[in-house]
């Protein structure tokens, strides 16, 4: 490898990578892509002759056919301890190094919060009829009292369940392996996955994405929930089908749907949820938070000093 190293920080949508780390701090020429890419040839295009590519989580995905594609390719940092969107085996196979960086939670905890209190106010409207000289245009919807659904009860999905407790709610929850035990050690309870669609008022996601996930909030799921009710999803977007979550906001089936995380991501410019008016959507910046952006980027600088060292860190595996 050459000594000066070529480094590409990838999809730094806001611009601010830069400012947020030292990277001048490492002997290297560092470029900085801010717009997503289109598809994968556009990737190997782009990144041809880089030793080292810095990801922001899952934007860019790296499947084998990619990597192998990318033959100058030595170091590969992703922002997090892991990423699905990497091939690790195919990165192994081909002597690429795959390290992460460390991770919090509360980010995406408060966004998830932002987006339930967002809906259920209706905050977006009330500010615009401001903005535009007016006052008063509808009524909110309260949650003292109220159920809180948690669909997946880990770091995440326990701290958006003692906020809503906070807020006076009832909080049950569900996922495959979630004990009675467990549940309680969060203040909530545990309920069959049937229980926790149709009783919940507000219903939020907190599962990966994986093989067991993908599409397990289908039509059947929302057309049992409480026509009042609120989905909201920070998760990822395939947990839930978009196609039956489209029909039944059309339908009216429930109330709204707040949601971070699509199929598609960017989300296409004329994709139907975007006209939906019971849909509240933001472009996946729940784990857009300068603290965590920090993180992020001061540890990808010390996972590159530390392979030009030869002696690479947080690696993934």
């Amino acid at each position: 490898m050459a000594t000066r190293m070529k480094i590409a920080i990838l999809d730094d949508y806001q611009k601010v990578a830069t400012s947020l780390a030292d990277w001048a701090s490492l002997v290297a020429e560092v470029v900085v892509f801010t717009e997503p890419f289109a598809d994968a040839d556009e990737v190997v295009r782009s990144l041809a002759g880089f030793d080292v590519l810095v990801a922001m989580r899952e934007r860019t995905r790296f499947p084998a056919e990619v990597l192998e594609r990318l033959p100058d390719l030595r170091l590969l940092v992703s922002t997090g301890p892991a990423n699905a969107a990497i091939d690790l085996t195919a990165a192994h196979r081909l002597g690429i190094t795959v390290c992460g960086t460390r991770y919090e939670s509360h980010p995406t905890i408060e966004h998830t919060w932002a987006l339930i209190l967002g809906a259920t106010r209706n905050l977006v409207a009330e500010a615009e009829s401001m903005r535009a000289g007016g006052w008063q245009v509808s009524v909110g919807e309260g949650l003292h009292g109220r159920t809180l659904g948690i669909l997946g009860l880990g770091r995440v999905g326990s701290g958006v369940a003692r906020i809503g407790q906070a807020f006076g709610m009832d909080t049950i929850a569900w996922s495959r392996n979630l004990t009675p035990e467990t549940a309680a050690e969060h203040g909530a309870r545990a309920v069959t996955k049937e229980r926790l669609f149709t009783e919940s008022d507000v219903l939020s996601i907190h599962v990966p994405l994986s093989k067991q996930t993908r599409g397990l909030v289908g039509a059947a799921e929302l057309r049992s929930m409480k026509p009042s009710a609120l989905l909201v999803n920070t998760s990822r977007g395939p947990v839930v089908d978009e196609v039956a979550l489209i029909d039944v906001l059309r339908e009216g089936a429930i109330r709204a749907a707040a949601l971070d995380v699509y199929d598609t991501e960017p989300l296409p410019a004329d994709h139907p949820l975007r006209a939906l008016p019971n849909a509240l959507l933001t472009g996946h910046v729940g784990f857009v938070n300068r603290d965590l952006y920090e993180i992020f980027y001061q540890d990808s600088v010390e996972d590159i000093a530390a392979f030009q060292a030869g002696s690479p860190v947080r690696l993934m595996k």
